[in-house]
């Protein structure tokens, strides 16, 4: 029997969250296909494991106990796994962190796929996604998001990046230019056509990423990621 068994699509979105930690405390995972995911999802709250929602819901096969919501699952696990700094104030960081990366995810995906990206509206949000690399920037750069130890943060930090990069190689360059070069056409990323920022000029920010991993956590474990 496994470790887990963790109830998600098998698409790299919050799930992914989940998977990383899971592969870099080597714990061993089942997920169940769609049908048993749209079973439990329609089940009756009070006979699911823990009520809820939508997926991911993660159960523990040891003890029975299940939890629902990444980030409640993520936390979940890091306290079982020591993933999680003692101080309380980076403690709150590695929350927000979490938070910001589920905002990152819904921005990306117009909120879960309600609505397409038309070659306007990708272009007006690159400034955005901007803002957000250098927020990340900052965070590493108040060393509020060290390279060591690796806990929630880092696995977090490059599992959103390291799977929105991967999936979109073309966001890899855009995040690594400076202010001087982010006047640079960045394909659409539905019909790749190259599309400008409205207005043309870049945003009064670095967007380099300053923290990096040498390691990216993915379902077959770790693995040599730059990400830049």
């Amino acid at each position: 029997m496994s470790d887990f068994t963790l109830y998600y699509w098998p698409v790299p979105f919050r799930g992914e969250f989940v998977r990383a930690i899971l592969a870099h405390v080597g714990a061993s995972v089942d997920e169940p296909g769609s049908d048993a995911i749209s079973d439990m999802m329609s089940m009756d709250p009070r006979n699911q494991p823990v009520p809820h929602m939508a997926s991911p819901m993660l159960v523990d096969n040891g003890s029975g106990k299940a939890m629902a919501e990444m980030p409640a699952i993520c936390f979940w696990l890091s306290e079982r796994f020591d993933l999680l700094p003692p101080d309380p104030h980076l403690r709150a960081i590695t929350l927000k962190i979490v938070s910001d990366a589920n905002d990152v995810l819904d921005e990306m995906t117009l909120s879960g796929g309600k609505a397409m990206w038309t070659e306007a509206s990708w272009a007006d949000y690159l400034v955005r996604l901007r803002r957000w690399m250098a927020i990340w920037e900052a965070m590493a750069e108040q060393d509020l998001l060290p390279e060591q130890p690796i806990g929630l943060a880092q696995i977090v930090t490059a599992t959103l990046w390291g799977t929105m990069t991967k999936q979109l190689p073309e966001l890899r360059a855009f995040l690594s230019r400076s202010p001087a070069s982010c006047r640079a056409d960045v394909p659409h990323p539905v019909t790749r056509r190259s599309c400008r920022p409205s207005g043309g000029k870049p945003p009064p920010f670095r967007t380099s990423l300053v923290w990096r991993r040498d390691r990216e956590i993915t379902t077959q474990g770790p693995a040599r990621v730059g990400i830049a």
